[in-house]
């Protein structure tokens, strides 16, 4: 089996153009098959402020009535996406930005209504695994927004680290596929405000514990859930790291 490398880039990375280059560089290093999935959180937050719409959240996920889908599917599908495709292309890439409804690549449907109405967010139900193969094995590295469709011409807003996990688990059949979540910490800390705290090793019950204590919180916890549901279904290894690291492995590993 060939080895494919799945990075997914989110938080101040994708919003700062400094480490935005920074991850790029590393990502150009990476030899054989790749797939960039990012996210655009902050930069759709500034967008809906600018535009006058409020942004909500709970557990570090947004809520998205029809306003803020308008605004999360211009950052995420058009400024974020666009931009790292251009940065690619600057460095002898040949890549392609897409969302979910291009090729048909993710299917999903509309979250139902249970303690809180998250409003036009999608949970995905299939990956178009052969689109994304026709595209690897012709060298190109798809970019993939954080978007999904119902297949009823409805767009859906979807987590990104979901996103990466699902076309990890699906695209695992194919590839032995490694999986780095890339944001702004060296990985996962046990002291936000130290980063010589790294969580090298991580496993579910430590996962769990530090989930009930607060010490995991916010956006890291759909972000670890995620991961070890990866894991599970036969992704070779997940990482969760800055951009520096991504070339040295280290960070916090999922066991």
């Amino acid at each position: 089996m060939d080895r494919l490398t799945i990075i997914k880039v989110g938080g101040k990375v994708v919003e700062n153009t400094d480490s935005l280059n920074a991850l790029l560089d590393q990502f150009d290093k990476i030899s054989g098959n790749k797939i960039l999935v990012h996210g655009g959180g902050r930069t759709a937050t500034e967008m809906a402020k600018k535009l006058g719409i409020e942004t909500k959240m709970v557990e570090g996920r947004r809520i998205t009535d029809s306003d803020m889908l308008e605004v999360v599917t211009m950052v995420y599908g058009g400024l974020v996406n666009k931009k790292i495709v251009a940065g690619l292309q600057a460095r002898g890439m040949n890549a392609v930005g897409l969302t979910g409804a291009d090729l048909g690549l993710i299917k999903a449907h509309k979250r139902p209504v249970k303690d809180i109405d998250y409003g036009f967010v999608g949970d995905v139900d299939d990956v178009n695994a052969s689109e994304l193969r026709v595209l690897i094995n012709e060298n190109v590295i798809p970019v993939v927004a954080p978007l999904t469709h119902d297949g009823k011409g409805q767009l859906l807003n979807t987590n990104a680290d979901t996103i990466a996990s699902e076309l990890a688990t699906e695209l695992s059949n194919y590839y032995k596929v490694y999986l780095f979540y890339c944001f702004e910490k060296k990985g996962v800390l046990v002291d936000p405000n130290d980063e010589s705290t790294v969580i090298y090793d991580l496993d579910l019950p430590l996962f769990n514990k530090y989930k009930a204590e607060g010490i995991i919180s916010d956006g890291m916890i759909p972000k670890l859930e995620n991961g070890f549901r990866a894991k599970m279904k036969g992704v070779q290894e997940i990482l969760i790291t800055n951009p520096e690291n991504i070339s040295t492995g280290r960070g916090t590993r999922l066991v």
